[in-house]
């Protein structure tokens, strides 16, 4: 039987490579990360799958469905581990309305909802194409931030998977950054793109928790992850907001002149 104070030194400077070698409260956590990604990525896809038809042209409709496709298949991989645990995959499928959403007007913050462990995010409803990829854009490079930082994480197997996935949700967001160009280059009111910005870009900001939640901490003693909240937040936003500047769009409480220095660092 593993006992915490020798999995917490052994994660110091090694990886956990089965179930049988986890610490209950190691397991605890470890089962609520693998179930935020995969309820994130079922209802991440379920709902950018009422999507596809809103795209303008074949081309774009058939590149949404193949993120539909490859984000339940990457939910499908992680589940698999879940499995090892105990989950049981039929019935977690089938558990929850994946496609469902709040009201447009509705702001969680970081706030948990009861019911499945999906990213607040995700239980927003999407309203157009132009919002679908402008939340695929912002939402995107969250993801890659937080997947990079997750598969550097101590439990080998799910640092393998996550290795593997990263480069597929990457592409996700860059995708999501070539739709916004075609868009705006199509001749979109940037006013309206700028409105979705608005909209999505505190709700992703939000994905990265509450500084007030002790899961850092405990991910931090058992070596799921290095980087604190205020770190990961500051990374995304180091990301996105020159993208957005070279779009000519501003992050909510930018002015132009911070777009202007942005570029110029560039």
């Amino acid at each position: 039987m593993v006992d915490e104070e020798g999995l917490v030194n052994f994660v110091v400077g090694g990886r956990l490579s089965a179930p049988d070698n986890v610490t209950p409260r190691y397991r605890a956590e470890l089962m609520r990360l693998m179930s935020i990604f995969v309820d994130s990525e079922m209802a991440g896809a379920s709902g950018f799958a009422d999507c596809i038809n809103l795209a303008p042209g074949l081309r774009e409709r058939i590149t949404a469905t193949h993120i539909v496709l490859q984000k339940f298949d990457h939910a499908r991989q992680v589940l698999q581990l879940m499995e090892q645990f105990g989950a049981n995959m039929d019935q977690y499928v089938g558990a929850h309305p994946w496609a469902s959403r709040l009201d447009r007007s509705v702001n969680l913050g970081t706030r948990r909802m009861d019911g499945d462990m999906r990213l607040n995010v995700f239980h927003y409803p999407i309203n157009g194409w132009v919002d679908a990829v402008v939340m695929n854009c912002l939402m995107g490079q969250a993801t890659v931030v937080q997947l990079d930082e997750l598969s550097r994480g101590s439990y080998q197997p799910l640092a393998d998977v996550l290795t593997v996935i990263l480069p597929v949700e990457r592409q996700h967001a860059e995708l999501g950054e070539h739709g916004l160009q075609a868009e705006l280059e199509r001749g979109h009111d940037k006013t309206d793109a700028q409105a979705s910005v608005n909209y999505w870009y505190p709700r992703v900001a939000d994905t990265f928790g509450s500084s007030m939640s002790d899961h850092f901490t405990q991910h931090r003693k058992y070596g799921l992850r290095q980087k604190g909240r205020e770190e990961l937040l500051a990374q995304w936003q180091g990301i996105v907001r020159p993208l957005l500047s070279r779009f000519g769009l501003l992050a909510p409480g930018d002015a132009p002149h911070d777009i202007d220095e942005q570029v110029s660092l560039q």
